[in-house]
C-alpha cells in the first residue's frame, strides 16, 4: 500500500490535501509518484476524480529525484497560459490546510516562492528557516543549530511561481537544500507561520500524536463529526458502519474505520483501528495502528506504538508491545 494512501481519520492521508486544494479553488492535482504500484494508485484516481470532480494526473519517476526533481519532471503538468503559482505539498503532512491564506500572502509580499513554516518548541532536531526580523522574508535555513536561531521550521507546503522551475535541473535534487537557498539570497523567499495544529505523520509515533491532534481539531471546528454515548471518553471518531459491542470503553483519541467489529468489553485508547478490523472480547489496544482487515483475538493486548499490516491475527491472550510492527502475513 503506497504510503499517501494509508488512512488517516477514515480517509486516505493524502485525500485530507485534495479536499483541501480543492476547496482553495484548484482544478487539477498532479501525484508525484515512484515506479512501484502505480495500478494501485490508478485505482485511487478514478474513483475520487468522479466523488471529488477535480482532475489528478500522474508524474511518475523512472529513478529517485529528490524533492525537486519532480517537479522539473513534471513541468509540462504545472505550466499553463496564466503563470498562476502553484501549490507543492509533501504527502506526510496533516494540518487545517489554510491555503486561502497562503495565496494572499503569496501575492501580498510579491513572493516568487513562500514556504510554510510551523514553530516547534525544541528546535535543534530540526532545520530552521530564519526569517528577518519584523518581516516574514527568510534569510536563511541553518540545519539542527546548536545554538538557538528561532523556533521555525518547513511545515512542508509551499506555494511557487513558474519561474521556480526555471531553477531545478531534472536530476535528483533537493529543493529545500539546493533551490530554496538560492531564492533566499535574492530575497525572494517568504514564510508563513502555519496556524493551528501541524505534524509530519510519516512515522507511526507521530502518526499517533498527528491522529490526538487531528481529533482536536474536529472537536473545535466539526464536533458533530465525533462520536459521543456512555461508553466514550473524549474524542472518538468511528465510521457509522461500525459495529461496537456491549461493556467497552473507547477514547480518548480513537479512530475506528469502516467494517469493523468491536465485540464486548474491548478498551481502546490512542489507537488507529483500520477497515474491517475485528477486536474480540476483552482485548486493549492503546497507542498503537491496527491495519486493514486484521484480527485481535480474546483478552490479546497491542500496546506501546505496535503496528499491525493487512490480515495480522493476534491469538487470543497474546501480547505485542514495545514497537513491535508486524508486516502484512496474508490470507
Amino acid at each position: 500500500m503506497p504510503k499517501p494512501l494509508v488512512d488517516f481519520g477514515n480517509k486516505p492521508m493524502i485525500l485530507h490535501q485534495i479536499e483541501a486544494l480543492k476547496a482553495a479553488g484548484v482544478t487539477e492535482v498532479v501525484l508525484a509518484i515512484n515506479h512501484q504500484q502505480p495500478e494501485v494508485m490508478l485505482n485511487f484516481v478514478k474513483e475520487y476524480e468522479k466523488k471529488l470532480e477535480i482532475k489528478i494526473t500522474f508524474s511518475q519517476e523512472t529513478e529517485p529525484l529528490g524533492t525537486a526533481g519532480p517537479l522539473a519532471l513534471a513541468r509540462d503538468k504545472l505550466v499553463d497560459e496564466s503563470g498562476q503559482p502553484f501549490f507543492v505539498l509533501n504527502s506526510d503532512v496533516i494540518c487545517e490546510y489554510p491555503l486561502l491564506e497562503m495565496i494572499e500572502f503569496h501575492k501580498t509580499n510579491c513572493a516568487e516562492a513562500s514556504i510554510m513554516v510551523t514553530k516547534v518548541d525544541d528546535p535543534s532536531k530540526y532545520g530552521v528557516v530564519v526569517t528577518e526580523e519584523g518581516t516574514a522574508r527568510v534569510e536563511s535555513f541553518v540545519e539542527k543549530p546548536e545554538h538557538f536561531v528561532g523556533n521555525k521550521i518547513n511545515a512542508g507546503i509551499y506555494l511557487l511561481n513558474p519561474s521556480v522551475l526555471d531553477r531545478i535541473e531534472l536530476r535528483r535534487t533537493s529543493i529545500e537544500k539546493e533551490i530554496f537557498p538560492k531564492i533566499a539570497s535574492e530575497k525572494k523567499l517568504y514564510a508563513m507561520v502555519l496556524p493551528g495544529f501541524w505534524m509530519d505523520i510519516g512515522q507511526p509515533k507521530d502518526y499517533i500524536t498527528g491522529q490526538r491532534m487531528y481529533l482536536n481539531s474536529l472537536r473545535e471546528k466539526a464536533s458533530q463529526e465525533l462520536a459521543t454515548g456512555n461508553n466514550i471518553i473524549g474524542n472518538v471518531l468511528v465510521d457509522k458502519s461500525a459495529v461496537i459491542g456491549d461493556g467497552c470503553l473507547i477514547g480518548p483519541d480513537v479512530v475506528i474505520g469502516p467494517g469493523c467489529v468491536i465485540d464486548s468489553g474491548v478498551r481502546l485508547f490512542g489507537c488507529t483501528v483500520m477497515r474491517s478490523v475485528w477486536i474480540k472480547e476483552h482485548a486493549c489496544i492503546s497507542n498503537s495502528i491496527l491495519g486493514w482487515d486484521s484480527t485481535v483475538g480474546k483478552w490479546a493486548r497491542v500496546v506501546n506504538i505496535t503496528v499491525l499490516g493487512k490480515y495480522v491475527n493476534v491469538a487470543d491472550a497474546e501480547v505485542y508491545n514495545s514497537g513491535v510492527v508486524i508486516e502484512e502475513q496474508g490470507l
